[in-house]
């Protein structure tokens, strides 16, 4: 007999043009795989740009924010794992499917640290040095290390904020289950080095680290790699990118705006070099994924290559000086030893810390033992139970308030 699995999405994933759509389909086809009957639920409204979910065998049903509808279609369903997409999801919902379908494991897909980014967005915004202080005393910290307590388990694509979130804040390694992007074992073949030309940069314009890269690239590396190499094009993708964005277009000086890119491994694959240098941000990156993917080789920063690579050596060059940053790339681009070496490195990341195989077992297994010692895994989870308190439950009563008001 299959078991039921609901997702609770804060938007209809869209693995086109975001890197959190491009996890959660994966997850998706992972809990497929595991056997389970899976239903995606979302308070959002669909996009041009969204999955056709049905055609993964994945039902869809839209749901309502503050409504009792909720609690009937969840004990209808009785599913064995909810998965919250990202903290706020569990805020609004984690409170609704612990009444009503109390013995659901219950998981947080956090996507990456949102407090993190936030933190570190607001520290680039004043031109301050971001401190670990920042994170630790803003507000979404702790609304979002409150939604890890209040979930069974939750997911982390970051080698970063694991480390983070146990050494800074003592969160329990029993809460916490690494799982990153996920890559298949397949041999690859990659488009060499003298099939490709050229520079290219991905990134959803409604991600403000994205739009500052691209400005960063616009203003201070493009130039650089200009002086040495007068023909060279950068090319840079993505979706719903803004005015400030699309006015930067200058064929005459070679800086392209493409806006989205269908198939982004197509694009990937027949350039030489990914530029991504992001000054904020978290979790890990789905542009420096599909690098190494496509055997791409690529120039970032430290928060770029952030939890990604393990101290192992990067698929091209980590540096944050934009002189070093814009010369690592012409190195890249114009040396095939160089290039060659990099793409190496990148495959060796691949089959070290990406295989899907791998990840996807570990993950089962550790759903397994978390159904199967459910109730004695929730007794020492003290600071959970108490923030299941209806004491503690503020999201929950303002949501009855919502309710009670909508119905009057």
């Amino acid at each position: 007999m299959s078991k039921n699995l609901l997702v609770v999405g804060y938007v209809w994933p869209e693995p086109t043009t975001t890197a959190a759509g491009c996890r959660m389909q994966q997850l998706l086809e992972t809990f497929i795989t595991f056997g389970y009957k899976v239903t995606f639920a979302s308070t959002a409204s669909k996009t041009e740009y969204s999955l056709n979910l049905q055609s993964l065998g994945v039902e869809e049903v839209p749901i309502k924010l503050n409504h009792a509808s909720f609690d009937v279609f969840i004990k209808e369903l009785s599913p064995d794992v909810v998965v919250f997409d990202r903290f706020m999801v569990e805020e609004q919902f984690g409170w609704r499917v612990a009444e009503f379908a109390p013995k659901a494991l219950r998981v947080l897909n956090t996507e990456d640290l949102h407090a993190l980014r936030k933190a570190r967005e607001e520290a680039h915004k004043k031109n301050a040095s971001f401190t670990i202080a920042d994170w630790k005393n803003h507000p979404f910290t702790l609304r979002e290390t409150a939604s890890v307590y209040r979930c069974d388990l939750s997911l982390m694509i970051s080698t970063y904020e694991m480390d983070i979130l146990q050494q800074q804040l003592n969160i329990p390694a029993e809460l916490l289950h690494h799982i990153p992007f996920m890559v298949g074992k397949t041999k690859l073949e990659w488009p060499p080095f003298g099939t490709r030309n050229g520079f290219v940069s991905i990134g959803n314009g409604k991600h403000a680290p994205n739009v500052d890269a691209v400005k960063i690239l616009n203003q201070e590396i493009w130039p650089r790699i200009r002086k040495k190499l007068p023909a060279a094009e950068l090319h840079i993708y993505g979706a719903y990118l803004p005015q400030q964005v699309t006015q930067m277009h200058s064929p005459k000086t070679g800086f392209y705006i493409d806006e989205w890119a269908m198939d982004v491994s197509t694009v990937l694959q027949h350039a030489r070099v990914v530029l991504a240098p992001l000054q904020f941000g978290a979790g890990i990156k789905g542009k420096l994924m599909d690098a190494l993917k496509t055997g791409t080789p690529s120039v970032t920063t430290t928060i770029g290559a952030e939890g990604m690579h393990y101290n192992s050596p990067w698929n091209g060059t980590i540096t944050n000086d934009w002189d070093h940053f814009a010369q690592a790339a012409v190195d890249l681009h114009q040396n095939p030893t160089v290039w060659e070496n990099a793409q190496l490195q990148g495959e060796q990341l691949l089959h070290t810390y990406y295989n899907k195989e791998v990840l996807q077992a570990q993950l089962k297994e550790r759903l397994q033992q978390l159904s199967n010692t459910l109730e004695a895994h929730r007794s020492q989870n003290f600071i959970g139970k108490l923030l299941q308190h209806q004491t503690m439950a503020s999201t929950k009563y303002m949501s009855k308030w919502i309710e009670e008001k909508h119905r009057k």
